[in-house]
């Protein structure tokens, strides 16, 4: 296997229940960024989000289904080796996850809630699960009728979990209960009502916080302070021109250096190109580039920082990008086949 960090090998998670062929591994060309399918495992249903372990011999999986699990996975030369049966998350649909604090937590979308699993030294994962219900709503009366928590994530300390919530129009900064072991709300921020906050990116500095929002097609920068775990919203701007319409972003990345970040624009199918201001405070809208097929559900900066991956789930495949390193401006290199595609990480 490739070294941690390398980006040598390339894993495309999917929809099974809508042809996709679960985990697809892929080889990655460092050079100009493009993928070689080498095989596929299937055995997890609706791998939809994936996370790698820091050492790079494991991989895990959320199972985006109506009962919710998640899955463990040893990284071979074969491909993803299944370690055990996935373990329920008491969650309904997780459409998120990361690991944290010696534990696997997954964002519940359906049933609002952040679970926790404890993660064995061997890799495997252990039950029953930790779970925090979310409450709450917002002003959408399709979307936002109770709590859908849509992202997880630790900070850049590794001190603070940041959970975000489409429903409520809230971010909650956690802290992991000892005697629990699930996650502990300290704060809950308020968005803006109705704008549909689905996930969060941070600068590299770690000063500034940005999340992306899909009801409202924008991104608000935040301050962060992460001696205090205080996270403070300051502007909000739209990631696409003021005539566009029907559009749902899905995801937010930052660049290496913090001059740039990139929104997947689900609808729109583009990817929307913004200038971070110095400070980190807030951005502008610089132009917008065709993603290369249609509904980008996952847009992934490759770890070198030269390349940008997009999974389109509708037209099933992982489109790939050479980013110009003055301007921020993606330039399309090519795609491979991959069926209801959700997200694509590196190991």
């Amino acid at each position: 296997m490739s070294t941690t960090g390398s980006g040598q090998r390339a894993y495309i998670g999917s929809f099974t229940s809508a042809g996709g062929r679960g985990i697809i591994t892929a080889a990655v060309d460092a050079e100009t960024g493009a993928l070689t399918p080498l095989h596929a495992t299937d055995e997890v249903p609706d791998p939809s989000y994936l996370a790698p372990a820091p050492d790079g011999r494991h991989l895990y999986a959320v199972s985006e289904t109506s009962d919710g699990a998640a899955a463990a996975f040893a990284l071979t030369e074969e491909g993803p080796v299944p370690l055990g049966a996935p373990i329920p998350v008491g969650g309904a649909a997780p459409t998120h996850l990361t690991l944290w604090s010696g534990h696997l937590l997954t964002a519940n979308y359906t049933s609002g809630s952040v679970s926790a699993l404890p993660i064995r030294a061997d890799g495997r994962l252990a039950g029953p699960a930790a779970v925090l219900q979310h409450e709450g709503s917002g002003p959408h009366p399709d979307r936002q009728e109770g709590p859908h928590a849509h992202a997880v994530l630790p900070d850049p300390t590794g001190r603070w979990l940041l959970s975000v919530d489409l429903g409520t129009d809230s971010v909650r900064v956690c802290e992991l209960d000892p005697v629990s072991g699930k996650p502990a709300v300290r704060d809950e921020v308020r968005l803006r009502p109705g704008s549909g906050p689905r996930h969060l990116a941070f600068h590299p500095r770690g000063d500034h916080a940005y999340v992306i929002n899909e009801l409202a097609s924008t991104a608000t920068p935040c301050r962060w302070e992460a001696a205090t775990g205080t996270l403070t919203p300051l502007t909000e701007t739209p990631v696409l021109p003021p005539e566009a319409d029907g559009n749902y972003p899905s995801e937010l990345v930052v660049s290496h250096d913090g001059r740039f970040a990139w929104a997947a624009n689900r609808g729109h199918d583009s990817i929307s190109v913004l200038a971070i201001e110095a400070s980190g405070a807030g951005f502008s809208l610089v132009t917008t580039v065709p993603c290369g097929g249609h509904w980008p559900r996952d847009l992934t900066l490759h770890p070198g920082g030269r390349h940008l991956y997009a999974a389109n789930e509708r037209s099933g495949d992982v489109t790939w990008f050479a980013i110009d390193a003055r301007t921020g401006v993606p330039e399309a290199g090519g795609s491979i086949e991959a069926p209801a595609a959700s997200c694509v990480v590196f190991v």
